[in-house]
């Protein structure tokens, strides 16, 4: 049975990433590596902006295209979805390097971990806590990439561990006010590294064709708008603030149209087994699974008004676009995380095709 244990020791990140000992590394920006510099930092960029492209790893990925799409429109720019010269300008406001070195501490490296992890739901319901698998896991998450992308930054021999120093992408939080959170929110804020300060939103809108979720500030359509914004042309007609890439739904279990509310928040939930409910389920037993990281819904379960369904984290945060969900909105952790705080209970969800 796996088991759940404190710190391991310091350990080489060649030996928890994929493709270790294939080909010699390249230094990031060097023929060779798996970085592209100039995607690299418009992601950086992108997420310091509220517009997110998922796990920042330097690739022109689906997921960036997005992100950078809905950037541009809230700029006023051409929605192409390239990188071009006004775009970069816009981006360079955020004025913030690419990468940041960082002396990993105990919030960085500490933590019950699960190796090997059971991908039994059986076995994983025997836990306690649905922890990462190693260090170099959990440092990925916190900021916001990928162990292969660590590697790529920092070279196969490079140790991980308790006052290591390395390259990591610069999501540093500018505050770590998390005031106004509930229950132990603040401190799953604080773990995954999500800026206290963030862009405010009143509703946000998720269509079927675009895989984006999209925060506006003002009245959602429809709706009356609220005292004091009626003299405010562009908060009654909508604002786009931020985006996030997200999974949504399947064939067998669809995006379930129309307008839903975001009523209550949880962090660390656990999670209710139910095969009926599910896409492809592993077991056909229902199951309590303890919380965590690595649970099916992650860190946070955001409970829309439509029963069995709601926006959550994933376990998977390089899935998130390609991937199926059975229903529900799937983000990365980070950024379920981030919505949750642009957001407060009680929000519009329009669930459109």
């Amino acid at each position: 049975m796996a088991q759940a244990s404190q710190q391991p020791a310091q350990q080489p990140a060649s030996n928890t990433a994929a493709g270790r000992g294939e080909k010699a590394w390249a230094a990031p920006g060097t023929p060779g590596s798996p970085i592209e510099g100039e995607f690299f930092h418009a992601q950086v960029l992108m997420s310091a902006h509220g517009f997110s492209p998922g796990v920042i790893d330097g690739k022109e990925g689906e997921s960036f295209k997005l992100a950078l799409r809905s950037f541009q429109r809230a700029r006023g720019l051409e929605a192409t979805g390239k990188l071009d010269n006004e775009t970069r300008r816009a981006l360079l406001q955020a004025n913030r390097p690419s990468t940041v070195m960082a002396r990993l501490g105990p919030d960085d490296v500490g933590g019950q971990y699960v190796h090997p992890f059971p991908d039994d739901p059986e076995k994983q319901a025997e836990l306690q806590f649905l922890g990462y698998r190693n260090m170099l896991e959990k440092v990925a998450e916190r900021y916001h990439t990928t162990p292969d992308t660590i590697v790529a930054l920092n070279g196969p021999d490079k140790l991980i561990g308790n006052g290591q120093v390395l390259r990591l992408p610069n999501i540093v939080p500018t505050s770590r006010d998390y005031s106004g959170v509930p229950g132990n929110g603040a401190n799953v804020l604080a773990a995954l590294n999500v800026d206290g300060q963030q862009q405010q939103g009143d509703y946000v809108v998720v269509d079927k064709s675009e895989g984006v979720l999209k925060v506006y500030r003002g009245t959602p359509p429809g709706e009356s708008p609220s005292e004091g914004e009626s003299g405010d042309a562009a908060r009654a007609a909508g604002q786009l603030v931020a985006a996030f890439p997200v999974t949504m739904g399947s064939k067998q279990y669809p995006l379930p149209i129309g307008r839903w509310k975001a009523t209550t928040y949880a962090f660390l939930p656990p999670f209710k087994y139910q095969p009926e409910l599910l896409n492809n389920p592993k077991t056909d037993k229902e199951l309590r699974l303890p919380p965590g990281p690595n649970g099916p819904v992650g860190v946070a379960w955001l409970d829309l008004t439509k029963e069995h369904y709601g926006i959550h984290g994933t376990d998977e945060p390089q899935t998130i676009g390609r991937a199926e969900s059975s229903g529900c909105i799937r983000m990365t952790n980070w950024d379920v995380l981030r919505l949750a705080r642009m957001m407060k209970p009680g929000f519009t969800a329009i669930f459109q095709a």
